[in-house]
């Protein structure tokens, strides 16, 4: 052990790269090719603000946030301080039969008083992934308590993203979460992703393609029977999917057609909580009222591991009726509202608001995603320029005209990623289409969002010429 150690202080980049190829399994990563040395991989070791350094000194302007989550930007002593302050007085206690810590208590009233105003309660869980989990079990739990036992399946889109679990990736639309994991589930049916580029008719208006996302939406509703169809779950903002805002009236219409069917509308705020959109919740944005809002990446801005389920009045009251009739629910997770995940939740909401990171990210939002518009809509390859709040996306075609996509081979989508690299700009080349999308730190100024522009039409000038 002595001699382990000893070593670990020693370490040459090349052992630490090693060790990395030979013990760690990476996640969305391909497998074999790193293990075998063929990939590139970074080791990162700081960050401050908008930008990360790794252990071969370079700085990188982060224009992901890490995954959409280090809302506060890197290096907020405030949160570190508040970290530390909770590992020394009690690092752990669970929250089981009725069992609490200040750091828990207070995170979940600071949460109900930014959250829309028919919300009740939080659970706190680990992981967007994990929050989903409990959301379908508590919305089956519901039915049943209401007695029916029949109403059971959830409606999901394609192109959305909720997890990987087994049904988290059931939920989620894209591909590569289903191919080879025996997914979907039987209880997940999908629906059309609410995505106007990639409509199938061109000829459609928005207005009109609201109306076909609607009337398939009512078809499947017909086609599966209302009375086996428990909850609708979807992004205000499509995600991982490609960075894609709702066709204007869609969330008023499809909720139209959830209330007329009973059907619980499970709002998944993972990216868009505490401020990405410019508001602090995706749901007060676009008028969505939720039965559950899935919370996780902006709660702590990642600086520790936090999810949370936010449930309404009116599920609750269900909840509470189950206790009563079958004693206490069976569901938790060792590490529910974990006290160091909570002390860094509540200094993380603090500083959102001290440091006005959600009118900043609405007003620098703005900003950003038309002068990215400005720099790069009119190259001959660009399809889409699209985004909200501190969200943007660039979608790319082969033919403008009759909106061609690429061959997925010619892999154009990692090839400008790895351009934006070589400029010191990291952007995320998105599942399921040539995407490039952007969604910086909520601290973001004018003169970062120029950095990633101007670099982003270096590197389309590159790729595509």
């Amino acid at each position: 052990m002595t001699h382990i150690e000893k070593d670990t202080t020693m370490l040459t980049n090349d052992q630490l790269s090693q060790w990395d190829r030979e013990n760690f399994f990476h996640p969305s990563t391909h497998l074999a090719q790193h293990a075998r040395g063929e990939s590139p991989s970074r080791i990162v070791t700081g960050g401050d603000g908008v930008f990360i350094e790794d252990r071969d000194g370079n700085r990188l302007l982060d224009g992901f946030a890490g995954l959409y989550c280090v809302n506060v930007g890197y290096g907020r002593t405030e949160i570190q301080d508040a970290i530390a302050a909770q590992a020394r007085q009690l690092a752990y206690y669970h929250a089981y039969v009725g069992h609490g810590t200040e750091a828990s208590i207070t995170l979940s009233k600071m949460v109900l008083d930014r959250a829309p105003s028919n919300m009740s309660k939080v659970y706190f869980g680990l992981g967007g992934s994990d929050a989903n989990e409990t959301n379908i079990k508590l919305v089956w739990y519901y039915n049943n308590i209401l007695g029916r036992p029949e109403k059971k399946k959830i409606i999901s889109r394609w192109r959305g993203y909720h997890g990987s679990g087994l049904m988290t990736g059931s939920l989620t639309g894209l591909a590569g979460f289903h191919k080879k994991f025996d997914l979907p589930l039987s209880q997940v049916k999908h629906t059309t992703a609410p995505d106007y580029f990639r409509r199938d008719d061109l000829n459609q208006t928005e207005a009109q393609f609201v109306a076909h996302c609607v009337s398939e939406l009512e078809a499947m509703i017909e086609r599966e029977g209302a009375d086996t169809i428990a909850a609708f779950i979807g992004e205000p903002v499509l995600g991982t999917g490609g960075l894609v805002p709702p066709p204007a009236g869609y969330w008023e219409a499809i909720q139209k057609v959830l209330k007329k069917h009973d059907i619980l509308m499970i709002a998944d705020e993972v990216v868009t909580g505490f401020g990405r959109l410019g508001t602090m919740f995706g749901s007060d944005h676009y008028g969505i009222e939720a039965d559950i809002i899935t919370i996780a990446k902006g709660l702590t801005s990642a600086y520790a591991p936090l999810s949370g389920s936010i449930i309404s009045d009116k599920v609750w009251k269900v909840l509470e009726q189950g206790t009563d009739e079958n004693g206490p629910i069976g569901h938790g997770w060792t590490y529910s509202a974990h006290p160091i995940g909570a002390a860094a939740g509540v200094a993380n909401l603090n500083l959102i608001d001290s440091m006005d990171l959600v009118d900043n990210a609405g007003k620098m939002g703005a900003y950003f995603n038309k002068a990215m518009a400005d720099a790069v809509a009119d190259h001959a390859h660009v399809g889409d320029v699209r985004g909200e709040g501190l969200l943007c996306a660039v979608e790319f075609v082969e033919d403008k005209a009759d909106r061609a996509f690429y061959d997925p081979a010619k892999k154009i989508g990692p090839q400008l990623a790895a351009a934006l690299l070589k400029r010191n700009v990291i952007a995320r080349a998105m599942p399921q289409g040539d995407i490039i999308g952007f969604a910086p730190p909520l601290c973001l100024s004018k003169t970062e969002a120029d950095t990633i522009v101007l670099s982003m039409a270096d590197s389309i000038k590159e790729v595509l010429g």
